[in-house]
């Protein structure tokens, strides 16, 4: 049997032990008090709030990977210290997603209702440009009717979601600046703080090899990836994410869960790889690509919900009934697209660019 050499330029050929793990988490609380500082010295202008966001989004990036890899490599720190830090930056980041994440599922559902009703305007626009018609001289022609009927429930829906998900946006708007005002959240920051200068280790992380954890972070994405239909992914058209979709329950759907999880546990794999590659990590193409498209599955199945739940408005005009019904398969019919592309990109062989 040929004997095997160790590549000199991989980082992680020979033991990477719980100093690397201790650099990357000072790395990451670091990141996290730079974007508390940029929050607050931008939070509070009109003209800093593009910059707000983005600390916003760095603060709940950061707080991602240091939860992640202290769900990774529990073994090797403090588990009181790192059983009390995990919920709280959990709730953190998802505290602060919501706003994101409502805005642009309302962008996702506005620009689905133009493609669908194939208008290049607002449906605000579209509604005064078929009531002109209207009042213009001559019987309409009856696919034109029908056109401009579409348009017009698209119109109503699209109002109808704005109302609803900015109302949402607002409230999580609140939400998230009463958050950052909170003792609760300042005592996760202050936690962050001494964690950027001391990480409390166990005594035996110093010698501890971390590519163990790592790989049984991969095995349980590896898992979870197994039981997942991709075969039936693999076809496309397969109709399959359209299963109960007229169920009465408003749960989320129940197929989605799995693909969810997936999805987090990609996440995990991910942050162990920049762990073990300590911050040098190559792009691998199949992750990302892989990535990618379970962001899509979870955009697009949480468009679904909220056209489904906007569909179960009382009182609503059988046209905008309509419209909200098309839209909610529509989206399902994203969820197959991004099964599709996800099934894709994992069977492809890894790839890595420079």
């Amino acid at each position: 049997m040929a004997q095997q050499h160790l590549d000199p330029t991989d980082p992680t050929a020979g033991v990477v032990t719980g100093e690397s793990l201790a650099g990357y988490l000072r790395a990451q609380a670091t990141e996290f008090l730079r974007a508390l500082r940029l929050h607050r010295e931008t939070g509070g202008s009109a003209a800093g709030a593009g910059e707000s966001v983005d600390a916003a989004r760095a603060l709940r990036r950061s707080a991602r990977r240091i939860s992640g890899s202290l769900h990774t490599f529990r073994p090797l720190l403090d588990p009181d210290w790192s059983e009390e830090m995990r919920p709280e930056l959990a709730w953190l980041s998802g505290t602060l997603g919501l706003e994101h994440a409502y805005e642009g599922r309302l962008e996702r559902l506005l620009l689905a209702l133009h493609r669908l009703s194939g208008a290049a305007v607002f449906p605000a626009q579209a509604v005064a440009t078929t009531s002109a018609s209207a009042n213009s001289a001559g019987p309409a022609h009856p696919a034109a009717q029908e056109r401009g009927n579409l348009t017009v429930g698209a119109a109503k829906a699209g109002a109808l979601l704005e109302r609803q998900l900015t109302l949402a946006r607002t409230r999580a708007h609140s939400t998230a600046l009463q958050a950052l005002g909170s003792s609760r959240f300042h005592a996760v920051a202050d936690k962050v703080a001494v964690l950027a200068s001391e990480v409390p280790l166990t005594p035996a992380a110093a010698t501890t090899d971390l590519r163990p954890p790592a790989a049984a972070a991969e095995e349980r994405l590896t898992d979870a990836v197994t039981a997942l239909p991709l075969v039936t992914a693999g076809h496309p058209y397969n109709a399959e994410a359209l299963v109960h979709g007229l169920s009465p329950d408003p749960a989320p759907h129940p197929q989605d869960g799995p693909w969810h999880q997936v999805r987090l546990l990609l996440r995990l794999h991910r942050y162990a790889r920049e762990v073990l590659h300590g911050g040098k990590l190559p792009v691998e193409v199949r992750l990302l690509t892989a990535g990618q498209a379970l962001n899509r599955h979870r955009d697009a199945s949480e468009a679904a919900a909220a056209a489904a739940q906007a569909a179960r408005t009382p009182r609503i005009a059988p046209a905008t009934a309509y419209a909200l019904g098309v839209l909610h398969a529509d989206q399902r019919h994203e969820v197959e697209a991004a099964r599709f592309a996800f099934q894709q990109a994992w069977q492809k062989q890894t790839a890595k660019v420079p």
